[in-house]
């Protein structure tokens, strides 16, 4: 392992000093999206709860939809954009009531620390917590 990671240090090196750019960066040891879930209120038991979620390559945990969870953060992650970043605060929201169903994400997302708060309680809000559907679970309002 190590005399493959000097390697590759020698070959992005080379490329760079030979003038053809450097090569893409590449976590040789990214931690696995671990993320903690906690549901209550969504209006079925079965969706409330704490549930675990691990990605990294294949989806582990204890999450009820673990796989498509998992492939719905790796779109997202594609996408560029951060879906645990809350609502701006001078954003202009429809007032649609979406239900009492809260949610709380914690853990590790694309290496970034994760600590937000989910609710249904206008429309900027039912928009957030679709756009993680199925990491959080599909509810009525």
């Amino acid at each position: 392992m190590l005399r493959s990671l000097v390697l590759a240090t020698l070959a992005t090196t080379a490329v760079g000093a030979a003038g053809l750019g450097p090569l893409p960066s590449l976590p040789l040891f990214a931690a696995p999206d671990t993320l903690t879930v906690t549901v209550s209120d969504s209006g079925r038991s079965s969706a409330d709860g704490t549930f675990e979620l691990t990605c990294d390559g294949r989806a582990g945990g204890n999450h009820p939809d673990r796989e498509r969870a998992c492939e719905q953060l790796d779109r997202l992650a594609e996408a560029g954009g951060n879906p645990f970043r809350p609502v701006p605060e001078d954003q202009l929201c429809t007032q649609v009531y979406g239900g009492p169903a809260v949610a709380h994400i914690t853990g590790t997302w694309q290496g970034r620390t994760v600590d937000a708060r989910f609710s249904r309680a206008d429309g900027c809000e039912i928009d957030r917590w679709e756009n993680l559907e199925p990491v959080l679970p599909l509810v009525g309002g």
